[in-house]
């Protein structure tokens, strides 16, 4: 018989930000303990308010599969004693695999015989399984936990009531004071308590309580309503994913409406009010065909229609002040000067152990300043960067982004713009914050990405100098975002830069003389190096690039991020073909011997060879040393497979381990140097090749 079961956990209001992630954790949790427990399904439906988490499993088969397996226990010399009798080893193992001795049988396993005994597990009921999901429950992790009363437990928000039906019959089991039952609740207004009398009936009972569970259709909901008050008003309003989840996860039963706001609020800037609405208020904004926007608002209640001018009258008064603060902050900020806020900026700390802001401007430009002589910037700009390495963070002491920090950048661009600032420079000012997240929008302007790049730069090697590493789920100051953002621009910029040797360019002795923060930068640099590759590693992995190629671009022995995320993409597509193999089979053979037998002195005397393969080896190696001054992902392992006919030469001709000592270490030198050569274009050693 296939049954259906209902699960629910009824709980406080959860922030909306915790409802999506929490029900996925969920399924995948009762997913991975049904199949661990044996038991079949065939599909898992998630349901989720901000109320109550639940999931409908259909298909659910009525006992776990029986399993007949054999068990082997101690070798037959143990388990019979002198005297041919069961020893109490033997009797034991019987014992605890619920089997007589009877049932014992031997068998041999390289010349040995063992005790076999044959054991059929009859499967429990579903019912007995589905008790333990009590556990699966109260397993779950959240990104902000609550104890309450005198419990020990930890969840997101206290537990109301549960639901645990099979079909229509009760599953027993309890959390803290909250027993199973089949009772649920509709909306907190408008509905009533639900009886849930069979598992399939569960949507239809709450929608009948004003409570629609299913988390897709409530948002579809939600579309079509803005879409209907959309075209009635002949708006364009482009509904925004992000704050459409949300929103989702705030209501139960969705009536979206509309209000509006006092025209003069539009001479703030567009992107004011849509933060001051989407952020603060989880309004939707309105634009007219030309994406001008207009002083109206869409908001979602959580309930009927009932009185929904009352309901958008007070949210146009929230709004009202909302806007007026921003009005406020808008007109005092342009009293000031750039100079102004830049004064204001030296007693404004970075960090109480670091710096205060204005001296970490001061670090970045020195870095920026780097980058782009390496990257022979022209002279326009360069004195685009240049000034917007001296004023980029000017607007942190603006009342706007005091009000509104998540404008950080964005004021900058707008004020510096306002101030007469070149177009370029205050374009920097907002992509220096890119990219904001994981798979955020990257720095489109030169300047913006190499300011960025030299801002991150500084926070990370400054933070670790200050013993400020990030350990575990811990980091407070987002340096593995920020390291992940530098190797995205290099990517996505195509820049070649040894970022170990910008960072002790940077901190030399004359620099930190004349901005030196707080802490010593010159000791973390080789752990900077080491958080930078596994932040390459990461990014390469949610590529889908095997594991040991990415091992084996990471390791390669330069700083080049750009290159290592290249190279590895390079050798994903190729490492299936044979000659990739065979090649790699030949410069590992030399990177092994020369990692068993390092040398310090690689100076090669060639007058000690004593056959051709050794000089043409020789004298390639030098060729494509040569070649390599500038790494190329596209090129690179094409020059050094032009080695792989000289190893297997040199190989068949040459014995490393000579007699002659003079001999012997000279050949280990030029082992060492083609190995030199080779580990700078890939670490062929991780790659595996079988």
């Amino acid at each position: 018989m296939e049954n259906t079961f209902l699960l629910e956990v009824g709980l406080e209001e959860m922030p909306a930000h915790v409802v999506t992630p929490s029900i996925k954790e969920l399924v995948n949790k009762i997913s991975k303990y049904l199949k661990d427990e044996r038991i079949n399904f065939n599909n898992i439906k998630p349901f989720s308010t901000p109320r109550r988490l639940a999931v409908e499993i259909s298909g659910l088969s009525d006992k776990q599969e029986d399993i007949d397996e054999e068990v082997k226990g101690p070798s037959k010399k143990i388990a019979v004693d002198e005297n041919g009798n069961w020893s109490k080893a033997a009797i034991g193992f019987c014992k605890g695999q619920g089997v007589n001795p009877d049932d014992i049988q031997f068998k041999e396993i390289k010349g040995t015989e063992y005790v076999f005994v044959n054991k059929h597990i009859t499967g429990k009921s579903v019912e007995e399984i589905l008790v333990g999901l009590k556990d699966v429950i109260t397993s779950m992790k959240f990104p902000t936990m609550m104890k309450w009363g005198n419990n020990s437990l930890e969840f997101v928000r206290p537990i109301k009531w549960l639901i645990a039906l099979l079909n229509d019959k009760i599953i027993p089991f309890s959390i803290l004071d909250v027993s199973t039952n089949n009772l649920s609740r509709g909306h907190r207004f408008l509905g009533q308590m639900a009886v849930i009398n069979n598992a399939n009936e569960y949507e239809e009972k709450l929608n009948d309580e004003f409570v629609i569970v299913d988390a897709d259709q409530r948002k579809q909901k939600i579309r079509e309503q803005i879409n209907e008050i959309s075209v009635e008003n002949n708006w364009n309003i482009e509904i925004d994913e992000e704050l459409l989840e949300e929103v989702n996860n705030l209501v139960e039963w969705p009536t979206a409406f509309y209000g509006n706001f006092d025209e003069k609020f539009l001479k703030i800037p567009k992107v004011v009010l849509i933060t001051s609405m989407k952020n603060h208020q989880r309004f939707f904004s309105v634009e007219n065909k030309n994406n001008e926007i207009l002083p109206y608002f869409i908001s979602v209640r959580n309930g009927n229609d009932h009185a929904i001018k009352n309901v958008a009258n007070g949210n146009e008064k929230v709004l009202t002040a909302r806007l007026s603060d921003a009005e406020f902050f808008y007109e005092e900020d342009q009293k000031k000067t750039i100079d102004d806020y830049l004064e204001k900026l030296k007693s404004v700390s970075f960090h109480d152990q670091i710096s205060s802001e204005f001296d970490k401007m001061k670090r970045t430009k020195i870095i920026a300043d780097l980058i782009a002589n390496k990257l022979s910037l022209g002279n326009d700009d360069l004195v685009n960067l240049n000034r917007a390495s001296d004023i980029y963070k000017f607007d942190l002491v603006t009342g706007m982004v005091g009000e509104f920090s998540e404008l950080q950048g964005v004021m900058g661009e707008i004020y510096a713009l306002l101030n007469g600032e070149n177009a370029a420079v205050a374009k920097a000012i907002k992509e220096h914050y890119y990219p904001i997240s994981a798979n955020a929008e990257l720095p489109d302007s030169k300047i913006g990405a190499i300011l960025s790049i030299a801002d991150k730069l500084d926070s990370v090697m400054t933070f670790f100098a200050a013993g400020m590493i990030p350990s575990g789920s811990n980091d407070p100051y987002a340096l593995r975002r920020q390291v992940a953002g530098i190797v995205r621009i290099l990517d996505n910029q195509n820049w070649n830069l040894d970022l170990n040797e910008l960072m002790k360019e940077s901190i030399d002795e004359e620099i930190r003389n004349s901005i030196s923060p707080k802490v010593d930068q010159t000791k973390v640099i080789v752990d900077v190096n080491e958080f930078i590759k596994e932040r390459i590693k990461k990014l390469l992995k949610d590529e889908k690039i095997r594991y040991d190629i990415s091992e084996a671009a990471v390791n390669s022995m330069n700083f080049d991020v750009n290159y290592k995320m290249k190279i590895a993409r390079k050798f994903n597509e190729i490492k299936n073909d044979d000659k990739f193999k065979e090649t790699v089979e030949a410069l590992t053979r030399v990177v092994r011997i020369a990692d068993k037998n390092k040398v310090e002195n690689l100076e090669i005397n060639s007058s000690l060879f004593e056959n051709d393969a050794e000089n043409n080896l020789y004298n390639q190696s030098k060729t494509v040393d040569d070649s390599l001054n500038q790494l190329d992902a596209n090129t690179s392992f094409d020059k050094i497979s032009t080695l792989k006919e000289s190893i297997i030469s040199y190989f068949d001709a040459t014995m490393i381990m000579d007699n002659n000592e003079e001999v012997k270490n000279n050949r280990l030198k030029q082992m060492n140097y083609l190995a030199n050569i080779i580990n700078r274009v890939i670490f062929v050693d991780s790659i595996n090749i079988k």
